[in-house]
């Protein structure tokens, strides 16, 4: 017995070592990472604004309450005590007419049932647009900031650290959401998960890029990838404005720290962060990647395409609320069209977009976001969303799983094969889009309005559409080209071991030959 358990143990750690290498254990880990970190960008969706709105009108009632009794002679002025709930009152003229009574003290005085699900339109709602816009979009602005960073340092000390820190920010930034009851408190913690995301994305992408050499393999896996991110935006509006309706703003966010915890020892087992990788090769700075012409392109079409979606998220629910009288619920399933049909366009178009070529992936998913966004405005209740929403999503997802393998593919052909600065980039693009998505959407919706803000990022979209040609074959050095052909080709003749990073088959000179 002694021995046949020495034997299983002997097999549980060559097994657990072997793990260790997989590359779809790794894949796994950026999937679960991505998942969460866009289940928190958009569990906030349909509970904030509501909830500032909320916040703001329960403030007005409280400070009315409190002038009116004032501005009454003779009427008794009322100290509150936080601490034992006692009320003192003094009588206006000064005297010394005080009394302790016992009152219950609440966060904010009762509204009726429905009040929030259909305030109609006032000039207190759409100023909401800006407040709330600005909260979502700190979080994007914060990462835009980090990422230059994050980037070059993952070429320094490897992936692991890096997006083991992202999970412990991101674990702070979800319990800070859970229990503020403020805007400042809020607009911390959005700020802080863009430190975390920063983390989480760059490293995950570019070990992915790393591990996957292959294109074709690596657009799958990133599709993949992406499908986490797809789930996170699935799952997070409905699951937040469900939660927030039925059981209160704390629950979704203690739900989704548990998970995160889950993310975090799945990444202590698997990649070891306590390890600094040294750097092995030095890659391509960062500025001469901005530089690349055609690399910008990539980046671009990222930004642009995301930023109809990111221009979506504070800005519908408050016009579903003004024109539709929405209830709390209604702000999130809104976006759950979009949300299924992402998921859908990443794993179709992660394998497809390389068969048909991801300039034209991308050119046809620039013109669909542009037109359903456009379509937007017409819808009189929440199902006429359905398409619109379900077209923006899928054209997503046809842009972002064709640009994001692509922004690797231009680095090993035009650039050193170190993809922790180039990935920096693609995040860069997505995040200048929820960046200045809210921020600008917001003012734009306040000023001009909802249907005039789809229709000026609709005709944005389509107009960048064509710069997608200029990807179709882009120039590289012919060295490059020669060993991404050999590579690809080769690659298709090979059978992976367990640990993903050996091979086992013909020797590199007998597939160099068959090659020629």
């Amino acid at each position: 017995m002694g021995g046949l358990d020495a034997l299983r143990q002997f097999n549980l750690i060559k097994w657990l070592r072997e793990e260790r290498q997989s590359r779809k254990l790794i894949l796994f880990i950026v999937f679960v990472a991505l998942l969460l970190d866009n289940m928190l960008l958009t569990v906030v969706v349909p509970i904030i604004p509501s909830y500032l709105y909320n916040l703001d009108e329960s403030t007005d009632t409280v400070l009315k309450n409190t002038t009116s009794q004032q501005g009454s002679p003779g009427a008794f002025n009322t100290i509150v005590s936080l601490y034992d709930n006692t009320v003192r009152s003094s009588s206006s003229n000064g005297t010394a007419a005080y009394k302790d009574q016992i009152v219950p003290t609440t966060a904010a005085p009762e509204l009726p049932q429905n009040y929030s699900d259909c305030p109609g339109s006032s000039k207190k709602l759409l100023n909401e647009n800006v407040k709330v816009g600005l909260l979502f979009a700190s979080k994007a602005t914060v990462q835009l900031i980090t990422n230059p960073f994050i980037g070059p340092l993952t070429n320094r000390i490897g992936y692991q650290l890096p997006i083991f820190a992202g999970f412990c920010i991101m674990f702070l930034s979800t319990i800070m959401f859970a229990f503020s009851s403020s805007y400042a408190l809020l607009f911390l913690a959005r700020s802080l998960q863009g430190v975390g995301s920063s983390c989480s994305s760059v490293a995950g992408m570019g070990m992915l890029a790393s591990v996957y050499t292959n294109d074709e393999e690596r657009g799958h896996a990133i599709g993949i990838a992406l499908g986490g991110l797809a789930m996170g935006v699935l799952v997070g509006p409905p699951f937040g404005s469900v939660m927030y309706e039925f059981v209160g703003k704390t629950a979704p966010f203690l739900i989704l720290a548990f998970l995160a915890l889950f993310d975090g020892a799945l990444q202590l087992f698997v990649l070891q962060p306590t390890k600094v990788e040294p750097e092995t090769q030095k890659g391509t700075p960062l500025l001469t990647l901005m530089k690349d012409p055609y690399i910008l392109i990539a980046a671009g079409a990222i930004c642009f395409g995301n930023m109809a979606i990111a221009m979506l998220e504070p800005t519908l629910p408050i016009w579903m609320m003004e024109t539709m009288c929405a209830r709390k619920w209604q702000l999130g399933v809104a976006f759950l069209p979009a949300s299924i049909s992402y998921l859908i366009g990443t794993n179709i178009f992660g394998t497809m977009a390389h068969k048909m070529g991801r300039w034209l992936c991308a050119l046809i998913g620039m013109v669909v976001v542009g037109l359903s966004v456009l379509c937007v405005p017409f819808a009189k209740n929440i199902y006429g969303l359905i398409i619109p929403n379900f077209g923006v999503g899928f054209a997503i997802g046809m842009v972002d799983s064709s640009m994001m393998p692509i922004m690797g593919y231009l680095v090993d052909l035009r650039h050193v094969s170190v993809y922790g600065s180039v990935y920096a980039i693609a995040d860069v693009a997505f995040c200048m889009g929820f960046a200045l998505g809210p921020s600008i959407g917001g003012s734009i919706a306040e000023s001009i309005g909802f249907p005039w803000l789809m229709t000026i990022i609709g005709i944005v979209d389509i107009l960048f559409a064509p710069l997608c040609i200029f990807l179709r074959n882009p120039p590289g050095q012919e060295e490059k080209i020669a060993i991404l052909m050999d590579t690809n080709c080769s690659m298709k003749t090979r059978s992976y071991s367990t640990q993903g990073t050996s091979y086992q088959g013909e020797n590199m000179d007998q597939e160099y030959d068959e090659y020629d």
